[in-house]
């Protein structure tokens, strides 16, 4: 009961209601001082519109008491008028009880987002580590015999994509297998230590397969995980070839350099090691190729770096320096070795070029002839000798020139290289021998 001046007249507790115990010391004292300030706002409006419209006093309105500084507890409300009086009758309901369910509630929620996020965390663990294997893994329900996940390797073994296997029948993917038959020799399988796995036919490309299982149980549900293995005939096939190319590695007439992305020998054949005049592998491992062409740096840097353009080089006329300094007329292939996740390097195939071959070669890209030296020899006497040798060395450094920039497929950096010139002079006698117009500046 409070009064027209917001005072308490009387407090009665129902007994039922333990948590609020005794509120006796709040007759005397103004029904504002044991309300937060929010509910205080609240209570004062309601006050307001009470005495201009009493039927609105009886809509339930819900205040937060405070008592002795810390204790804050909710009360909803009815306020009714007293006959013949400004006294107001509050009748309250303890919301307490509702207000920690809510609190729980809330509680509640907060935890579940939180492990709603940690769940999307591991998922996003476990396909990653899934896909970044590379076993071929499958997961099965072990009681419908469906598949529940596989990775990318391993659909590639079956001819398909992840996807489209997912949810399907595991014994649907094989050739010849019902479901209670394969799931039965899987578990017998999985059961006996040294059984052998379980041997399969993939419907869609037709390649052996061997199915490796393993059963565990998860939240009290069965499931089967199989590793996929190529079969013994894929395994040996793939090791018969690795064993021809070391062979040919060996045993071929041509020789073979492997190198680093910088052009450091690694691995040298034996032919290569007739070819430069060289022992043994020590003589040459870890060395520059380089250091056996006899443009040197100027070679190789113009291979690589066509290699890294288009793949690889084919056909490059070029001349070995053996280890004693002796020379040979070489054609050579280039590759560049890419491998997983890293640089492969290089692989040069080094062929020698008989005299006859090297020499028809030289006269086809304009080198100078024995013929085209006797027609030099018979300009003798038809001019002063200063003339003749002026003449003859601009022939010869025109075609040098041009050798150079044919090797280098027009490369004018690694053409002055090669020709040990500087850029602009190698563009002044460009113009000087009229292979490039004079407006042009590349």
């Amino acid at each position: 009961m409070v009064d027209a001046d917001g005072i308490v007249r009387g407090v009665s507790v129902n007994p039922e209601c333990p948590s609020l115990g005794s509120l006796d010391h709040w007759v005397g004292q103004s029904f504002a001082d044991y309300l937060t300030e929010e509910s205080c706002m609240k209570y004062s409006e309601r006050r307001r519109i009470a005495g201009e419209n009493p039927s609105i006093a009886r809509r339930p309105i819900e205040l937060n008491h405070v008592d002795n500084g810390a204790l804050e507890f909710p009360i909803r409300y009815s306020l009714h008028s007293i006959q013949g009086g400004d006294d107001i009758l509050m009748v309250g309901r303890d919301m307490q009880p509702v207000a920690e369910v809510q609190q729980r509630l809330v509680v509640e929620q907060v935890a579940r987002e939180r492990d709603q996020q940690r769940m999307r965390s591991v998922e996003t663990f476990y396909r990653v580590l899934l896909e970044a294997s590379e076993t071929p893994f499958v997961l099965i329900e072990a009681e419908r015999g469906r598949v529940q996940d596989m990775n990318g390797s391993a659909a590639r073994l079956f001819g398909s994509k992840p996807d489209t296997l997912t949810g399907s029948s595991f014994a649907q993917i094989f050739e010849g297998r019902r479901r209670e038959e394969l799931m039965d020799a899987l578990q017998t399988a999985s059961a006996s230590d040294g059984a052998a796995p379980v041997e399969v036919t993939a419907r869609r490309n037709g390649k052996c397969l061997k199915l490796v299982p393993e059963y565990f149980r998860a939240s009290g549900e069965l499931f089967l995980l199989c590793r996929v293995q190529p079969a013994v005939e894929d395994a040996e096939g793939v090791e018969d070839a690795a064993n021809s190319l070391l062979a040919l590695f060996a045993g071929s007439s041509d020789a073979i350099v492997l190198t680093d992305s910088k052009g450091i020998v690694r691995d040298v054949n034996e032919a290569f090691l007739v070819l430069t005049d060289a022992a043994q592998l020590r003589d040459v491992k870890d060395r520059s190729l380089a250091d056996f062409l006899v443009r040197g740096a100027v070679d190789l840097k113009l291979m690589l770096e066509t290699s890294v353009e288009s793949g690889r080089m084919s056909h490059y006329n070029s001349q070995i320096s053996s280890v004693v300094g002796n020379r040979a007329s070489v054609d050579i292939s280039v590759t560049q070795l890419r491998q997983r996740n890293r640089d492969g390097g290089f692989g040069f195939i080094i062929r020698h070029v008989s005299p006859t071959t090297s020499g028809e070669a030289e006269a086809s890209q304009g080198m100078i002839t024995d013929d085209a030296m006797k027609n030099m020899m018979e300009l003798v006497g038809t001019a002063p000798l200063k003339e003749l040798v002026s003449a003859t060395s601009d022939v010869v450094e025109k075609m040098c020139i041009e050798m150079a920039i044919k090797l280098t497929n027009n490369n004018r950096v690694a053409a002055a290289d090669m020709l040990g010139l500087s850029r602009q002079s190698l563009y002044v006698k460009l113009r000087k021998h009229g292979l490039i117009d004079g407006s042009t500046d590349d």
